[in-house]
């Protein structure tokens, strides 16, 4: 297939009725990036919307399926960006969805100043270790760590492209959760809902889902507890609807 280059892969996005080109050794996704792009507000007929270290473009094709505004994805990896923009015309959204190589540090600069209703990102976990704890495929450390961009980086320029008004959500781990709300407020993104993503019941979580509204008034809803296995180790009810639309 013309779509695909050596080693890669055309999967389901499930749910969605699209496909997605995937490599085992450079990139592919996570349940985190599904979780967001099915948490974040969206509006249904217009908008525009930007998602930034978006990979091999994951969170705008799944975004696509929940609006008809414009979205711009963002990826500073050369390989990963070539990734997304061969799903988009593989999916034929090409009129709706636009991949910019570049980093996202310089977005607000390129793109404007508060453009957006709607900034989502799945940014890196992990600071940066040191040299000899750094995973040798490049590509997953700079997905994986905070190499190239930090989570402060991240939600300033998430706060920069943002409207006032507009939303801002992430998928990042629990254990950033006072990290994020401190650097949210710092700058001017007021934390409204978040919800704690559990492996299964009696587990501690190991996922959080924030949104932020650009210069909102302080009223945080903490949503109830998503579980994503049974005590079968089968998927929940919850989890298999956002995957397979059951």
């Amino acid at each position: 297939m013309d779509f695909l280059k050596e080693g890669e892969r055309l999967d389901y996005l499930l749910a969605e009725e699209m496909r997605i080109i995937q490599s085992p050794a450079v990139f592919s996704f996570s349940l985190d990036a599904v979780l967001l792009a099915r948490f974040v507000y969206v509006p249904i007929q217009k908008g525009n919307l930007i998602d930034l270290c978006s990979g091999n473009g994951v969170i705008p094709l799944f975004l696509s399926a929940r609006t008809k505004g414009t979205i711009t994805g963002v990826e500073i990896q050369d390989r990963l960006h070539d990734m997304a923009v061969r799903s988009i015309e593989y999916n034929k959204l090409q009129d709706r969805i636009k991949m910019i190589h570049g980093d996202i540090k310089e977005m607000p600069q390129v793109l404007g100043y508060g453009k957006f209703d709607v900034v989502t990102c799945n940014p890196p976990y992990f600071p940066t270790p040191s040299r000899d704890e750094i995973n040798e495929n490049e590509h997953l450390a700079i997905a994986r760590h905070e190499i190239l961009c930090t989570l402060e980086d991240a939600i300033k320029a998430s706060s920069q492209l943002a409207r006032q008004g507009g939303k801002v959500a992430f998928v990042h781990r629990p254990g950033r959760f006072l990290d994020i709300v401190t650097l949210m407020r710092k700058y001017k993104l007021e934390p409204k809902k978040v919800q704690f993503v559990y492996p299964k019941a009696g587990k501690e979580a190991n996922t959080l889902l924030i949104e932020a509204v650009k210069n909102g008034s302080p009223d945080l809803k903490i949503l109830p507890p998503l579980f994503v296995y049974n005590g079968e180790n089968e998927y929940t009810p919850e989890i298999r609807e956002i995957l397979y639309g059951e």
